[in-house]
């Protein structure tokens, strides 16, 4: 597990309200699915990533972190780890201040990237679960 308490804290109390949420589609099934909602319940605005680019929970999504015409300010992954690093590397060219890695989405050389290029990042970690810090 990368990324201590204080770091989730800090990710889910002052890293911003923005989330991009890539994977998230509108298949209620998947993870992504119910943990937006959760984030939205804690106030977050989710943005879906997902290359159909559907709109979720009363968001418009878009097919990559590139399209997403506002600044992001957390990018959560739910995508395979083979597939995350990238998705790392994207998030801090869209200039986010977070990213976050879901549980069992790990890749110590992306971690050790974004964290080398100033952001925040946790991973093998779900949001959803560390809810709980929010009411510390």
């Amino acid at each position: 597990m990368y990324g201590d308490e204080a770091t989730v804290r800090k990710i889910l109390t002052e890293a911003g309200d923005t989330w991009a949420v890539v994977g998230l589609s509108s298949n209620r099934r998947r993870a992504a699915y119910g943990v937006a909602q959760v984030l939205q319940r804690f106030g977050k605005r989710v943005v879906p990533v997902h290359p159909k680019a559907e709109t979720v929970h009363g968001e418009q999504g878009y097919a990559s972190l590139a399209d997403i015409p506002f600044e992001v300010d957390v990018v959560d992954v739910f995508v395979n780890s083979e597939l995350a690093g990238a998705v790392a590397d994207e998030a801090v060219a869209k200039g986010a201040g977070a990213v976050w890695f879901q549980l069992d989405v790990i890749d110590e050389a992306a971690y050790e990237r974004t964290r080398a290029a100033g952001l925040e990042m946790v991973m093998d970690r779900c949001p959803a679960i560390e809810t709980p810090l929010l009411d510390r």
